[in-house]
């Protein structure tokens, strides 16, 4: 499982122009499903996701996390983060979780995130989505479930 987090002051995801999820400051994350991808992957994500410190304290120091902040988060499903193009130029998605196993691997962890108490606001699964971020930073970090 990967996940794209990215530190913004507002962000919102449009499906047909019409606003389906929308959050001010906090934490946009793309996430990604691989075929093979546990509950433990999920659990050990989103508690990265929610205890990650990247937002500055009053010394400028990343030091605090979306919880400390008040912030909020929004996920985006994206398995484009697992398209491979070692073979050539256009991406080959074979390591992609399956779409209906990813809907509900990806809904699973919504829930995760949901649990450790922040508000969480979502695109729409495998829709064509208009992602509109406003990064803070620009601060952008990968995670990989499978790097730990």
């Amino acid at each position: 499982m990967r996940v794209v987090v990215q530190r913004v002051l507002q962000a919102e995801v449009r499906v047909e122009n019409e606003v389906v999820g929308a959050i001010e400051a906090g934490l946009v994350c793309f996430v990604g499903a691989e075929q093979g991808d546990s509950d433990e992957d999920a659990r050990f994500l989103a508690k990265k996701i929610v205890d990650l410190r990247i937002f500055s304290d009053e010394n400028g120091k990343m030091s605090k996390s979306v919880v400390d902040v008040a912030g909020a988060l929004l996920l985006v499903s994206q398995f484009t983060l697992f398209g491979d193009v070692s073979r050539g130029n256009r991406p080959s998605f074979t390591r992609a979780m399956a779409p209906e196993e990813a809907r509900t691997f990806f809904d699973r962890f919504v829930a995760l995130v949901r649990e450790r108490g922040r508000p969480v606001e979502t695109g729409r699964f495998a829709a064509d989505m208009r992602v509109h971020v406003m990064n803070d930073g620009p601060v952008t970090i990968l995670l990989d479930s499978r790097a730990r």
